[in-house]
């Protein structure tokens, strides 16, 4: 199940890049060793493939969704006694009920905090298997603020793409695409400490389950999102003197 240098393997299957390089980045500080994909399909195949100790779970995904995807690994039997933490930006009693009935070991929400994160792995995994990993650098809190401008960093780099895949799914009115994307960047605002891109999400994602969907509203308020990592860019910005 590990590599020859004796590492926890840790499998993190979630939909948003920015989760994934987040954990992959936090994981990596302990000495794990992280595959990450980004929906269910591909998890399974890397689970086959790398047989790992702890898998990190989302619960809303493209092609094949976190409940789904725990169905399917507990009937295989090189699989099934996997651990499983289910990590969801909704953690409503109806989703928590379908996945703990699915399976999984512990339900946590986003935005993910750093000492439940470690908490509920040190459970689930043992404090041997943990005191076991050595940790490469100690986060201090002086850290914290460079982590996050990093994460930061990460989501502007990769927004112009999704600002223009809202803008297109707006104009051609395309209410699944749209939530996608939506579902995404919800899951980033508190990660990247800009929870009010949570909210804003949350509420184009309400709008878009009326029917009819008030498309002006659903525009201004993902207007309201761009100019919010606006000025997380500007903020990021080198000022020159």
């Amino acid at each position: 199940m590990n590599n020859d240098d004796n590492k926890l393997v840790i499998l993190v299957v979630d939909d948003s890049d920015l989760i994934r390089h987040s954990l992959k980045s936090f994981f990596m500080d302990y000495n794990f060793e992280v595959i990450t994909c980004l929906d269910g399909l591909e998890g399974i195949q890397k689970a086959v493939t790398h047989k790992p100790n702890l898998i990190l779970l989302d619960l809303l995904m493209p092609n094949l969704d976190g409940v789904k995807m725990l169905h399917v690994i507990k009937l295989i039997d090189e699989l099934k006694n996997i651990p499983v933490i289910i990590i969801s930006g909704n953690t409503s009693k109806r989703n928590v009920l379908a996945a703990i009935e699915a399976g999984a070991d512990r339900v946590i929400s986003k935005p993910l905090q750093k000492e439940l994160l470690i908490k509920t792995v040190n459970e689930i995994l043992g404090g041997e298997y943990i005191s076991k990993a050595k940790k490469n650098t100690l986060i201090k809190e002086a850290e914290d603020e460079d982590i996050k401008k990093q994460l930061q960093s990460f989501f502007i780099s990769s927004f112009p793409i999704k600002k223009q895949a809202i803008l297109d799914s707006i104009q051609s009115k395309n209410k699944d695409l749209l939530k996608t994307i939506i579902h995404e960047i919800k899951g980033s605002g508190g990660t990247i400490g800009f929870p009010k891109i949570t909210e804003l999400s949350v509420e184009i994602e309400k709008t878009l389950a009326k029917n009819p969907i008030d498309w002006s509203s659903v525009y201004l308020k993902c207007e309201s999102i761009f100019a919010i990592v606006q000025q997380i860019e500007f903020d990021l910005s080198p000022k020159t003197q």
